[in-house]
This record gives structure tokens, C-alpha cells and sequence, in this order.
């Protein structure tokens, strides 16, 4: 079985998936992480693997850049591979005043700008969460690799190059950080029934120089990949 972004076949895929954006971030984590890792799939350059970490199968897959990407690849993962939990491992831009660079942030809901939500038709609207289980084992996974994890809200963007007001705002609303992919994430979760939690690691500040470069982004964001890593192999 195959889609037109996957080429992976049924039983491919582990029940849990790391998803970060970059493809060559994937290629790193099963390559750094992952025993006896395997390419699954390939298409349009979004690698995934699949392997074992601590003798647990585990697999790990480029989501691509924005919510109708992650959409997509995470909609296909839960309806079609069998996943039953998907953590992304990103980056974000820090807005709130404690955090620094390649600090760790793990999203307990996701704000956003986004219609994606629109396509369930509600007539309220809905807040997209993490699952509380898979939150409380990755707090409980920082905690004991000594790592200081802030949990709270996400606010995912639909623009990076945005004319808007600004990052002010959603700041005195106690966000921590901006990205674009958990909201999606999070709301194809809770349509499939499945899991899902955004962790990610700091590599701006909004309103300053302050940036990671693009090796940085791909190869040195090792706590918050261990993190996801030891929460997924501690998954029932």
C-alpha cells in the first residue's frame, strides 16, 4: 500500500512516529538514534525511516514546513500506516521573555491563524491539544535527563514572512513560542482518534538576531530528540 506522498507499504511504519519538519533532520535522528534504521519512504525528498530505539520500534519522517503539509503526511500516518502517536520535533521562535536558544518547549495546546480547522465544520471553535498522556511522559523524560522542558501554549502560524502586528500579543497571552505545524497536527489527531504532541526546541528569538543556523537546526537539537525518543519507547 502506497499514497501519492508515501511509499511506504502497510506494517512499514512503527506505532509511534517522530516528525520533524526538515526531511534531513529525520535522516540524522535514524541515523544518530536509530539501530538497524530502514528507508520506508522517499517520495518528493520527505524521508522516513523506521528502526529501534532500546530494542523499541520507533519511526521517524519529515512532516515538511506548515500545517496543510503535516496535515497531509500525519492524516496518511494515522488513517492508512496504523501510527497511533506522532510527536513533532521542531523548531520555534521564542517569544516568551524567559527562554533562550535551544531551550525545550512542549506545546499543551496550539494557538493559531489558521482556517485548517474550518474543514470540520464546527460552529464554535475548537482548542487543539496535546495528549495528556504523551505530555506527562515527556515532562517526566526531560525531568529525569535533568532538562528544564517549558510546557504551555504553541502558537502556530500560517505566514513566517508575516506583515501582521507582531508576536506582542499572543506574548502577554502567556505563549511560548511560534512554529506552524501543531495546530494541524493536533486537530488530525483528534479526528483519527490517535495521539500527538509537539516538542520543540528553540532556534530564534522573535524581535532579535538571536538564530540558529540551518546545521544547528538539523544536527544539534539532540536533548529534545531524546526526549521524544525516550517517551516514545516508553509507550504501551
Amino acid at each position: 500500500m502506497s499514497t501519492p506522498h508515501n511509499a511506504a507499504q502497510k506494517g512499514d511504519f512503527a506505532s509511534t512516529v517522530l516528525m520533524p519538519g526538515d526531511p534531513l533532520r529525520a535522516k540524522f535522528i535514524a541515523e544518530t538514534f536509530l539501530e538497524d534504521a530502514k528507508l520506508v519512504t522517499s517520495v518528493r525528498g520527505m524521508l522516513g525511516y523506521t528502526g529501534t530505539y532500546k530494542g523499541v520500534p520507533v519511526s521517524v519522517m519529515g512532516s515538511g514546513m506548515g500545517m496543510p503539509s503535516m496535515g497531509i503526511y500525519a492524516y496518511e500516518l494515522y488513517h492508512f500506516y496504523g501510527v497511533e502517536a506522532i510527536l513533532r520535533v521542531g523548531s520555534a521562535g521564542g517569544i516568551h521573555p524567559d527562554l533562550k536558544l535551544k531551550d525545550l518547549v512542549a506545546g499543551m495546546g496550539a494557538c493559531t491563524n489558521s482556517a485548517f480547522a474550518k474543514q470540520y465544520d464546527f460552529v464554535g471553535t475548537i482548542a487543539p491539544i496535546a495528549d495528556f498522556e504523551l505530555l506527562c511522559e515527556a515532562k517526566h523524560q526531560a525531568e529525569r535527563l535533568g532538562l528544564a522542558m517549558k510546557v504551555g501554549n504553541l502558537y502556530s502560524s500560517d505566514t513566517f514572512y508575516g506583515e501582521g502586528p507582531g508576536a506582542d500579543g499572543w506574548r502577554k497571552m502567556g505563549v511560548l513560542a511560534v512554529e506552524m505545524e501543531a495546530c494541524a497536527l493536533y486537530l488530525t489527531a483528534a479526528q483519527a482518534g490517535k495521539k500527538a504532541l509537539a516538542i520543540c526546541t528553540i532556534s530564534d528569538i522573535l524581535g532579535t538576531d538571536q538564530s540558529c543556523t540551518a546545521a544547528e537546526r538539523e544536527q544539534s537539537f539532540t536533548d529534545m530528540m531524546e526526549v521524544a525518543l525516550k517517551t516514545a519507547a516508553a509507550l504501551k
